[in-house]
C-alpha cells in the first residue's frame, strides 16, 4: 500500500526552478531559508486565525469584537542563522503565539546547538565563536549562559527526583569520560546507578562524580537512593570493590549483591598471557553463559581440565 507524498512533486519543481548551484539552496538567502520564513509566518497567521474564530477578509468575524492589526518585524536564530519574520497582531492584545512565543528569539532546535557544544567542554567564548562562524550568527555570552543554566536546573531536578519503592535488579559502576575542569580536559570516573524497572526497562537513577572510588562513597550513594523513596532492591550487581556488599546490606539487608560477570571475566583474564586471551576468553564465557549451575559447573571443570595447569587461578577465580 503506498500514500501520497506530503509535498507534490509538481510544488518541487516550481520551487526549483531557478535552481542552479547548492548556494541556491543553502546560502544566505537560498530557498531553506526563504521556505522557513515562509512557513513559520503561514503558521503565524493560522494561529491568529484560530484566534479570532475567523478568516482574512470574512464580513462575518467583523462583530466579533477584535481583529488583526498588521504585523510588528522580529529577529529569531534558527540553525540557518538570522531570520526576520513578520509577525501576525491583534487589535486588543490577546493573542499569544504558540510556535514562536512572546519574548522568544531562538527557533527550536538552536538551543540544542549550544547545549551540544557545551556538553563538548566548550567554553561560552568558544561557543560563541562557533556559532558566528558556522552560522554568521552573533550569540551574545548572556544568551548561551542562560540556555546552559536553565539546563543545569534540569540536571539538578532529574538528580533529586522520586524513585520507585522497589527495582528488581540495579548495577552499581564506574564509567570512564573526558570532562573539562579549570580549563583542560581530565579523564574522570563517573558513577552510575543504572535499574531496570519491573517491566524490564532500564532507569538511570544517578550520576556521581567523586575522586576516590570506596566503600563510604559507595554507602552514601545508598542512603541517597534510599532517601529518594528506593525501599528495596532485589539483586545489585556490582564490581569486586572491598566493602561494596556490606555497604550495601548496611541500608538493604535482604539484597542479593552479585558481582558483575564482566569484571569476573576481567579478573580470570589478568592471570592469563596476551597471546593464550583468545583462546581461553570463549571457555570462560561459557561457564557464565550456562542455562543452570549444573552446566556452569561442567563448563568449569573443562576449563580446568584444559588450562588448569598452566593458569590454576583462573578457575580459583
Amino acid at each position: 500500500m503506498t500514500t501520497n507524498p506530503v509535498i507534490k512533486p509538481e510544488l518541487l519543481d516550481q520551487l526549483l526552478a531557478n535552481y542552479t548551484k547548492p548556494e541556491d539552496l543553502t546560502g544566505e538567502d537560498g530557498l531553506f531559508k526563504q521556505l522557513k520564513k515562509a512557513l513559520i509566518e503561514r503558521a503565524l497567521g493560522a494561529e491568529l486565525t484560530e484566534h479570532l474564530g475567523y478568516e482574512k477578509g470574512d464580513p462575518d468575524g467583523r462583530g466579533s469584537g477584535n481583529s488583526r492589526n498588521g504585523t510588528s518585524s522580529k529577529t529569531i536564530l534558527t540553525d540557518d542563522g538570522e531570520i526576520e519574520i513578520a509577525v501576525p497582531r491583534d487589535r486588543i492584545g490577546s493573542f499569544e503565539p504558540q510556535l514562536i512565543p512572546k519574548g522568544q528569539r531562538r527557533f527550536d532546535g538552536f538551543d540544542d546547538k549550544i547545549l551540544s557544544l557545551y556538553a563538548r567542554g566548550m567554553t561560552v567564548r568558544e561557543i560563541q565563536g562557533h556559532l558566528a562562524e558556522l552560522y554568521g550568527t552573533e550569540v551574545s555570552p548572556d544568551l548561551i549562559s542562560r540556555v546552559t543554566d536553565a539546563v543545569l536546573d534540569e540536571v539538578r531536578e532529574w538528580q533529586n527526583r522520586p524513585l520507585d519503592p522497589v527495582y528488581p535488579v540495579v548495577f552499581l559502576d564506574a564509567l570512564r569520560v573526558k570532562i573539562r575542569d579549570e580549563g583542560l580536559v581530565k579523564n574522570k570516573a563517573v558513577y552510575v546507578a543504572l535499574a531496570l524497572n519491573p517491566d524490564g526497562e532500564k532507569d538511570v537513577l544517578g550520576v556521581w562524580i567523586e575522586q576516590t572510588e570506596g566503600a563510604k562513597f559507595w554507602l552514601k550513594v545508598i542512603n541517597e537512593l534510599k532517601g529518594r523513596g528506593v525501599n528495596d532492591i532485589l539483586i545489585a550487581v556490582v564490581d569486586g570493590l572491598k566493602g561494596f556488599p556490606e555497604a550495601i546490606a548496611t541500608v538493604f539487608p535482604q539484597t542479593i549483591v552479585q558481582t558483575c560477570i564482566v569484571h569476573l571475566i576481567r579478573n580470570s583474564l589478568a592471570f592469563v598471557s596476551w597471546k593464550d586471551r583468545k583462546t581461553i576468553l570463549p571457555a570462560i564465557r561459557g561457564i557464565y553463559r550456562a542455562e543452570n549451575a549444573d552446566q556452569a559447573l561442567a563448563s568449569l571443570e573443562e576449563l580446568e581440565a584444559e588450562w588448569g595447569k598452566r593458569y590454576p587461578a583462573v578457575g580459583q577465580a
